[in-house]
């Protein structure tokens, strides 16, 4: 019996150290501002950001808007079918996926950036508006 009544005794005053020294939870507010707003002229149907943060993919009627959070805008238009309904962005940050909803299909999308360099004076052979294509090995020794 006075095990117990001691055991109670170191108990409560746990229990009451405890609530006397340690502060209950925390509540916090949350601080919030608009950085951006885009006006975007038609229904975003859904949002995905690239994996490696540098794009957001905003999904329209007919079309993937590419906003640059480099460049603080949209700076490319991804023609699409109007029946696409959904984009998600894939574990690589040059992939995305759309689905149709309506039409039961799926799209994966590999996107490759198109660089422009001014060769402008340079010595050039061929037509000045053929397409170029420049492979970088970094992985040969």
């Amino acid at each position: 019996m006075m095990k117990t009544t001691v055991m109670l005794l170191v108990l409560a005053f746990l229990f009451g150290a405890g609530w006397a020294f340690f502060p209950g939870v925390v509540q916090a507010d949350l601080e919030w501002k608009v950085i951006k707003d885009l006006d975007l002229k038609t229904t975003p149907l859904d949002v995905a950001p690239s994996l490696d943060g540098k794009w957001l993919f905003i999904l329209t009627p007919g079309e993937i808007l590419v906003y640059s959070f480099a460049e603080g805008k949209i700076t490319d238009q991804i023609p699409v079918d109007k029946e696409f309904d959904r984009i998600a962005s894939l574990p690589r940050p040059d992939m995305v996926t759309i689905s149709s909803s309506a039409k039961k299909t799926l799209q994966i999308l590999l996107l490759e950036p198109i660089y422009k360099i001014d060769v402008t004076g340079l010595p050039s052979k061929g037509p000045s508006d053929a397409a170029v294509t420049i492979v970088v090995f970094d992985d040969y020794q």
